[in-house]
């Protein structure tokens, strides 16, 4: 039957539980008398009459590494396990590839880990870009109180706690039909919706130039040139000014003996740009800390008397990109203590925010109004009006031209004869209220929630 229980270890060995792959005959029954079995932890053949359950699959003894190893009944144990083991510890690649030769649970794997995007309503595409999908849903998938869209925000370049890249591409174009639980974007190491740990590579097991001891593999250059095993990683790199004993340290460009070139990725608030290509040893933030008084050279003291205090007072401590690490600076946070005034990048920073937030709502507003005025249309169009805006006559059959010449909040001004579309109108008109009013909440309260991330701790 489909009848599915789960037992424990210490409950199956109560029963006698027939393999997997057992013989069955059209009808599911056994298809031979006896039947190899396990019972209280024995192998052994059971008469068929007496079997109790049976395996829903054969993978189910072993772990998801295991099951997404080929062949695996083939393969000696330690190299089973040593392939299962560097599964989990696989980085994800810049061009994600499937695998040629699989188990079949690649794409419940990739669906499971939750880092593709999956449909929550059947529906036809509406809009697609990098960092959003809208889908229009059924029809008869939608609630009365329901504006019938569903728009899914996709993870771009955002760092893991592995510092590994989490980024989502949408798989689906404008005008696709999809069904609840498909696919729409892929996530790090899947494509296509299955898991795509590594490379389909061409490689040569053999010597090269007599150069044979233990295993020689041989592989092309465009290994390299196609980045074919390139992997992209975020590091998070922090700056802190913090008040001390002689004084407070300062974030600036204006750092003492640091030659221009130094400087030239810095803005005037001494904070790098976004989308600057920095390698280890350049100045990322400028900060400059106060210096305990000491005993002054000749130099210092001729260098005193004519540049004043200034020259020597502080020493540099800026935050630059550490030894071996070199990339592209991909964002920049600002975060200041409640009371201490911001500095001009912090305020672009936060007005860049605002206008992100407020402008990702009013296209999802956008969208819904839309969405739910397409229904209206579909709704209203042939019905006959009693009267409307633009001296409509009593009688007259509603046509898209005449829609087209109303703006928006004339629709609810049509008076119908026909009681549903009439109601429908009303609806329509609360659920848009009932939008415009949830957004403008939403808007509100992310902007508290923005400005409490940029603010620092006490600790800082």
């Amino acid at each position: 039957s489909s009848h599915v229980d789960y037992l424990s270890a210490i409950e199956e060995g109560e029963f006698a539980i027939a393999q997997a792959n057992s013989v069955l005959n059209a009808d599911g029954s056994f298809g031979e008398d006896f039947v190899s079995c396990r019972f209280q932890g024995e192998p052994m053949l059971v008469p068929a009459a007496d079997v109790h359950y049976m395996d829903v699959s054969p993978m189910q003894s072993v772990s998801v590494a295991a099951a997404l190893v080929p062949f695996l009944e083939h393969d000696d144990a330690n190299r089973a396990l040593m392939g299962a083991n560097m599964q989990r510890q696989a980085v994800p690649t810049l061009r994600a590839e499937k695998p040629f030769v699989g188990t079949g649970i690649e794409r419940a794997v990739a669906r499971d880990s939750g880092v593709t995007v999956a449909a929550r309503r059947g529906g036809v595409i509406d809009q697609v870009d990098a960092g959003r999908i809208v889908v229009r849903v059924n029809e008869k998938e939608i609630s009365a109180d329901d504006a019938g869209v569903d728009i899914y925000t996709l993870t771009k370049y955002t760092r893991s706690n592995q510092n590994t890249n989490l980024n989502q591409r949408p798989l689906v174009n404008v005008g696709d039909v999809v069904a609840k639980g498909d696919t729409l974007a892929d996530g790090s190491s899947t494509d296509l919706g299955e898991l795509a740990l590594g490379q389909n590579m061409l490689v040569a097991f053999m010597p090269w130039n007599g150069y044979n001891f233990e295993d020689s593999i041989l592989i092309s250059e465009r290994v390299v040139q196609e980045d074919r095993y390139t992997s992209i990683h975020i590091e998070e790199l922090t700056c802190t000014a913090r008040d001390t004993k002689l004084g407070s340290e300062e974030i600036t460009a204006d750092i003492p003996n640091v030659g221009d070139q130094a400087l030239a990725r810095l803005d005037e608030s001494g904070v790098v740009y976004i989308g600057a290509e920095v390698k280890a040893g350049d100045i990322l933030v400028g900060k400059v800390t106060p210096k305990g008084e000491s005993q002054l050279t000749p130099e210092e003291k001729l260098l005193r008397a004519i540049f004043g205090e200034k020259a020597s007072d502080v020493k540099d401590s800026s935050l630059r990109v550490p030894p071996g690490m070199d990339g592209t600076v991909i964002d920049v946070q600002v975060f200041t203590r409640d009371g201490v005034e911001r500095d001009k990048r912090a305020k672009q920073i936060e007005e860049a925010e605002t206008k992100r937030i407020r402008k990702d709502l009013d296209d999802q507003f956008r969208i819904l109004e839309g969405a739910i005025f397409q229904r209206m249309r579909q709704q209203i169009v042939g019905k006959t009006a009693n009267s409307g805006p633009h001296g409509l006559k009593r009688g007259t059959v509603l046509t898209d031209a005449y829609l087209d010449t109303l703006k928006k909040d004339e629709w609810f001004k049509l008076s119908l004869k026909e009681e549903d579309a009439a109601e429908f109108l009303e609806r329509a008109a609360e659920q848009i209220k009932a939008h415009k009013d949830a957004f403008e909440h939403r808007f509100k309260e992310k902007q508290p929630s923005w400005r409490r991330a940029t603010t620092c701790s006490p600790a800082c």
